[in-house]
Parts: structure tokens; sequence; C-alpha cells
């Protein structure tokens, strides 16, 4: 530690103390608080010429004692503001939303933080939103009382969540979850027991689906779970021993990721998951066979989800074990080459339009259309009305206006992730994008500001935070 004095202007200030220990960066902050002059205006003259903020204090022979000349024009004096400071905790709640750019957490109620994480993944869907707050508080006759509850209590818990920037307990939710699906309600020695989040997020799905989907609740679209998170899938299975083939249609709520030692990236991970052996009896020989199923995509979602199949059963443990491998994820997905060739045709239209767009904002000149270009054109409906083709938009518009239409081009908005060995133990956070287009982890009550860099990073290789499942939002082009 040194002293010295410091010479500015018309005033000299000694006993300036320097931990040669740190940066000269330090020693210039200390000076912005004696004269106001900001750091990077400061010329502090010494041996050699300028003090750098990098500079070693060991080379620069600055002695105890020394005297020092600093130039500079300082900061101007802030004047008193009129009216006195407003604190963010004085703000109404709904002005404290605004200030603070997200919503709020949910409190643990004991190993509920795969609760948690799912129910603000989903609570980022402003389309599901949207349709819960049209859902109705009496239960229809064509709708069993759990399914009914479970759902009503969503839509609450959704409206506290947007209201409040203080942690909310989700209680009502939670003991309706148990109730609806006794298995969230395991205990073990007195306590309740880690769950699964992959399987709360396909239960809370269906039974929204349900809900919703109700022929009593007239919504504009009965299908609206399916229309936002809904994928079908067209499978070709096939038997090589005796020539049989035979195709099959299936609507899911999720792609599967396979992990295996040749999966580096999602996008192998999803081609090994469309792929698949099964055993079955086969007419033809009279016996079990083993067939292939190959799928491919024949109608896209407004929402797609997908799940790193990183689990599975250990008989040596007698339980979940876990796949550390790293797989890389992309902020933003291109599933074309997953869809059918029905479907591809449909997108070749829109994904052009999207491309032309996007070689307007490089400066680039948008191709010419071609005079069949309108044979080409897919009608897609909005989420809020019923749909038989491949894609909605989250806008309700008039005959007038241009439909929007699904590109096949998806980006990440909501990451789930998982700590630990085992699916029914270690801990999940949720890491969502907001409207603002700012990242939040949701670590059960305690939401901290992430940067969008460090998302892609949860991609497993070790004991951290990995995805576990993944949200993509479609991206659409008006047609």
């Amino acid at each position: 530690m040194l002293t010295v004095s410091v010479k500015w202007q018309k005033e000299l200030f000694p006993k300036v103390e320097i931990d040669t220990s740190q940066p000269p960066y330090v020693f210039k902050c200390q000076l912005h608080g004696l004269t106001g002059v900001p750091p990077e205006r400061q010329k502090i003259m010494v041996k050699g010429g300028l003090l750098k903020d990098d500079a070693n204090w060991a080379t620069l022979g600055v002695k105890e004692g020394q005297k020092l000349m600093m130039m500079g024009t300082a900061d101007e004096i802030v004047k008193t503001p009129e009216k006195g400071p407003v604190f963010m905790e004085d703000l109404p709640e709904e002005e404290q939303m605004v200030a603070v750019g997200h919503t709020a957490g949910l409190f643990n109620l004991g190993n509920t933080c795969y609760m948690n994480s799912t129910v603000q993944c989903l609570h980022s869907v402003p389309e599901l939103k949207s349709a819960l707050v049209s859902y109705p508080s009496q239960k229809s006759s064509d709708l069993d009382h759990t399914s009914h509850m479970l759902t009503a209590a969503t839509r609450e818990l959704f409206n506290e969540l947007d209201k409040s920037v203080k942690p909310v307990a989700p209680m009502q939710f939670w003991m309706v979850l148990r109730k609806k699906y006794p298995q969230f309600g395991q205990l073990h020695n007195g306590l309740y027991m880690q769950q699964d989040a992959e399987e709360c997020w396909t239960q809370l799905l269906y039974t929204l689906s349900q809900s919703l989907g109700s022929p009593s609740f007239r919504y504009e679209n009965p299908d609206t779970i399916k229309a936002l998170f809904g994928i079908e899938l067209v499978s070709r299975v096939h038997c090589q021993e005796s020539s049989e083939e035979s195709s099959e249609t299936e609507s899911v709520y999720s792609l599967k990721c396979h992990i295996s030692q040749e999966v580096n990236h999602l996008h192998e991970g999803l081609k090994h998951g469309l792929k698949s052996e099964l055993e079955k009896a086969s007419p033809c020989l009279g016996r079990s066979a083993i067939y292939l199923k190959e799928s491919r995509i024949n109608a896209l979602p407004r929402y797609l989800t997908v799940q790193f199949v990183r689990f599975f059963w250990k008989r040596e443990s007698n339980q979940k074990a876990k796949i550390l491998r790293k797989v890389d994820y992309p902020l933003q997905l291109d599933v074309y080459d997953f869809c059918s060739d029905d479907l591809c045709k449909k997108l070749e239209a829109p994904r052009q339009i999207l491309r032309d767009e996007e070689g307007k904002k490089a400066g680039l000149k948008a191709k010419e259309k071609t005079s069949g270009s309108k044979d080409n054109d897919v009608k897609m409906t909005d989420v809020e009305r019923p749909s038989n083709e491949s894609g909605e938009s989250s806008k309700p518009t008039s005959k007038e206006d241009k439909k929007s239409h699904l590109t096949g081009i998806y980006d990440l908005v909501a990451v789930l992730t998982h700590k630990g060995r085992s699916a029914d133990s270690g801990h999940y956070v949720a890491w969502v994008k907001q409207e603002s287009g700012k990242w939040i982890e949701f670590d059960d009550d305690n939401p901290v500001p992430q940067r969008e860099e460090d998302i892609t990073k949860l991609s497993g290789g070790g004991d951290w935070h990995m995805a576990y499942i993944c949200m993509y939002k479609a991206r659409t082009v008006p047609m």
C-alpha cells in the first residue's frame, strides 16, 4: 500500500492510498470519488507517460509520498430532483411488474420444483392463457370433476402470476394436481417425493386438452391444446422378414430426442427418435416378428416441445438413471427435414416468403413472385378456429386479413432443466424467454435474469443443470 498526493487543477489531495495489488483502474475510481472526473477522462502522469488502466504498479516506479498530476474535466453536478425518489416496493404491483420485466416465482412446497418449472414454462404461452381466461368456473356435465378443478386451478394460478411480483404459493393447484393424479402425492418418510417434470407436463396438457376441448365449452377452437402443442405423425411400419407394410397416424405432444454415443446434437437425436423397432404378431408368419417404424411429421403446432430422453430404468439400482451426455441444441430449430412430403410442399411458399423477408433485412433484393405461387399457398387457420391443416396463428383474423402460416422454423422460448442423477431426485428449474426478449431463470421463488448466450450451455456433460424439455415457438409469415 502506497500513499501519494494528487494535484488536480487548483486542488491538492494529500494522502491518497494506492492498493498496488489492484489495477490502476481501481485507483482512478478513487479519484473519481474525490474529483468527480470519470476514469475514462483522467490523464495521470507517471514515469514513461500516461497511467493505463491495466498497468503493472511494480514497473511504474511510483514511490511513497510522490506527487502525481491529473488532468480531466469533472461531470456536471446533478441537480436535486423536484420529486423525491420512488422506491420499487412503493409502486403498485402492476407497475412493479413492468419495472422488473418478469412475472413472479413459485414457492417450493416440498419437492415441488418439478411442478413449478412446468407451470412457469406453460405460463409463458399467451394463447394458452387466453383460452383459460374464457374457461367457465362452473363444471360442465361432460367433464369429470377433478379435470375441471385442475383446469380452473391452472387458470387461477396463471392469473396470480400475472398480477404479482412477489412469490406465489401454488397450494390450491398442487392439492388438485395430487387429487387428479395420485402419483404426485407419493410420500417417503412422511415427506412428498420428487417427481418427473415430463410426466407432470404431459398429464397437465392432457387434462387441459380434455377441459378446453369439452363440447359444452364453446371456445373459438375446441382443439386449442392440439393446435398449440399437438404434433401429427405419419408412420410407415415395415417387417423385413415378411415384407408386410402398413401406415398409421398418431398425435403426440412432443418429439423425443434419443441419446446415444452417436448423438451430439438435437437434430441427430430427433432423427433417432423418429425411428424405432417394435415386436408384434405377424399374420403372414403366424408368430411375433420385428417391425421397423419410421415416422415423419405431417402437421406442426404453434409451440413445438422436445423431450431429451435422458432417463432409463436401471435394474441394478431399481430406479431411473440419467444419461449425462452433452447434447447441443439451437436457439433456432428447423424441422423441415423431418416433415412428410405433403407437409414439405405446404411449407415451401411460406419458407420462401420468410427467406425473402430475411433477405430484405440483409439488404438483398427479394425474389419476384412466380405466376404459380398462388397455387402453392397453404391455407392455415387460426388457433382459435378448428383446423385440419398443418399450422395455426396466435391471433384471430377477419376474412380480409392475411393468415399466418407456419414455416417449419422455430425459436427457443423455454427450457426446463434437471440437475442430479435421477428423475425422481435432484432439482428442476425453468428458463423462460419474456416478451421483451430477456431470459429469466425461475428457480422456484427466485427469478434471476440470464443472458441468451448462456441458455444453450445447458446441454449436459456434467452434474450442472441440463436441458430435459425445450419449447420452441413457430416462426410464421402472413399470406
